[in-house]
């Protein structure tokens, strides 16, 4: 085994070279609380659990894992390993814990902490969305089937040291360990709040929960035992629910909010990016992104594969996006552009209203159906179900749209009740660069078991075994394993267990008082916005 320090290497298999600590804003003024508005109230704080848009940056400022990421970026960073070693074949990680990281409640975190935390999110009880990620950890699949209860493949080897044993080599494995759902928790905290936890987070990190008055607010304040030096920079945040996108807009424009955090209300986007003063606000970045309508392969008819490429021929992306200001182009994968694997020149199912109905009736199906459209009820997204609904109509399918809540959406795709759900405000946005992010957890088998975000229930195991194949290479640049990678999606393209419609761009504004780097706001990891890291400058 080779000794490499988090700070200065990586993997030598070819991963690019670990970026180096972060180094403080000099700019940054200490203390400080800011308001973030949300129309819903969150679901959870549990990091085995939760999994959308509004908990993810929340999470990530109460937990930490053994590694993370380098503000506003992609990099890897330290986090609750200060060094690890590496076999040669890159299937053991021996990680050193960082001394003296204390939880919350006071008590010194211990490589014991890490080995419960991981039994913990891959025991299919915890109905963890993010068990799969896991997948090549000895042990997984039998935690996975329940013939065990804790995972062979992690062993404590004394307070401070763990040692990971993979089934075989994963192009992905550090970048799983920074994930929110390999978040080190407290064994004892888990056990005195039951499934109660994610109202009493308890972690490592940068915040910990003050107050939560469900259906008003969330409280953040500032841990003052952190171990990074330096942050956070805030006193705290306060996260107010239940304030409609547009109220929230206006309380910026006033002053009184300093985060939107369901972002510009579209209906405002064009009088905001018209106004010099709040464009000045606005921060743009990239993203990572596809939106995409989930078709239940579990439920008739939406079993049959004549009909969902009905579905996908039906469906007018350009009209789509401009519901959106144009601010997405239209999708043709599961993957982005911009990520590695995108397959080139790929066209996709080609909009066109007779295609579809004839496809409908080899189904059987020339009368058409009635179906469910599942949506969450923050605008555009119900006028967007409302435009897939006229889409539909077109040849001669019925759509009932349900909108509801985020959490109640995603309960209602977790438990296969949903035969359609339209993604927007839950669409994937990659956890990390790599085109395996796309597929494990809302693609994969692992993803389709109870709780999973695999909604459309697709399970298709030569597929995983390509996947698998894929992943098990070292190098996650290897032009032969994004090759492996582009006819995994093609593959599930052709089996048509989703409609991707776009790929869109990401805008947020900030009140004049924040400071820090845009990037903090638009931070491709800490979703939407990075709160260890920013501050208030008056």
């Amino acid at each position: 085994m080779k000794k490499l320090l988090l700070s200065t290497a990586f993997l030598a298999a070819a991963l690019p070279a670990l970026a180096q600590e972060y180094t403080p804003d000099p700019n940054a003024k200490p203390g400080g609380m800011i308001t973030v508005t949300y129309k819903d109230d969150v679901a959870t704080l549990d990091p085995a659990i939760g999994y959308d848009w509004q908990n993810w940056s929340m999470i990530k400022s109460l937990f930490d894992g053994l590694m993370d990421y380098v503000p506003g970026t992609t990099e890897l960073r330290p986090g609750l390993a200060s060094a690890y070693e590496i076999n040669e074949n890159g299937t053991v990680f021996t990680f050193t814990l960082r001394e003296g990281v204390t939880f919350h409640n006071g008590r010194v975190m211990t490589a014991e902490d890490v080995k419960y935390s991981l039994d913990r999110v891959t025991n299919p009880e915890t109905q963890s969305p993010g068990a799969g990620f896991f997948a090549s950890i000895a042990g997984y699949d039998e935690m996975a089937s329940g013939t065990a209860t804790s995972l062979s493949g992690v062993e404590v080897i004394d307070p401070q040291t763990v040692k990971i044993t993979l089934s075989r080599p994963d192009a992905t494995f550090l970048h799983v360990m920074a994930l929110n759902f390999a978040s080190v928790v407290p064994k004892e905290a888990v056990e005195e709040y039951g499934t109660d936890f994610g109202k009493h987070p308890v972690g490592t990190g940068a915040f910990k929960l003050g107050e939560w008055s469900i259906g008003q607010r969330l409280v953040f304040e500032k841990n003052a035992d952190y171990w990074r030096d330096g942050v956070p920079y805030l006193d705290g945040v306060t996260f107010e629910v239940g304030q409609e996108p547009i109220v929230a807009l206006l309380r910026l424009q006033q002053g009184e909010v300093d985060v939107p955090g369901d972002g510009i209300p579209p209906a405002k986007f064009q009088e905001v990016m018209g106004d010099p003063e709040q464009a000045a606000r606005v921060v743009e970045g990239g993203q990572l992104h596809t939106g995409y309508i989930t078709l239940n392969v579990a439920m008739e008819p939406l079993d049959k594969l004549p009909v969902r490429e009905a579905i996908n021929m039906a469906i007018n992306k350009e009209r789509i996006t401009q519901i959106i200001n144009g601010r997405a182009v239209p999708a043709t994968q599961p993957l982005p552009p911009s990520m590695p694997g995108y397959t080139e020149g790929y066209e996709g199912y080609a909009f066109g209203v007779e295609a579809a109905k004839a496809k409908l009736e080899e189904a059987g199906l020339s009368d058409g159906f009635s179906t469910e459209l599942y949506v969450m009820n923050t605008d555009p997204n119900p006028r967007i179900a409302q435009a897939i609904q006229q889409d539909l109509k077109a040849i001669g399918v019925d759509v009932d749209i349900r909108s509801l809540a985020q959490a109640n959406v995603i309960e209602a795709g977790g438990a296969g009740q949903a035969p359609m759900i339209w993604s927007g405000g839950m669409a994937w946005i990659a956890d990390f660069p790599d085109p395996s992010n796309f597929y494990g957890p809302i693609l994969g088998c692992a993803g389709a078991g109870e709780g999973g975000w695999n909604w459309s229930k697709f399970c298709d195991e030569s597929i995983d075994d390509m996947a698998t194949k894929a992943d098990s290479m070292t190098d996650p640049s290897d032009p032969e394993r994004l090759k492996m990678w582009s006819d995994v999606y093609m593959k599930v393209m052709e089996e048509a267990p989703w409609v991707p419609v776009f790929n869109e761009q990401r805008y947020t504004m900030k009140s004049a008082r924040m400071g820090g780097d845009d990037a903090l706001y638009v931070d491709p990891v800490s979703i939407p916005v990075n709160y260890d890291y920013v501050y208030v400058t008056e």
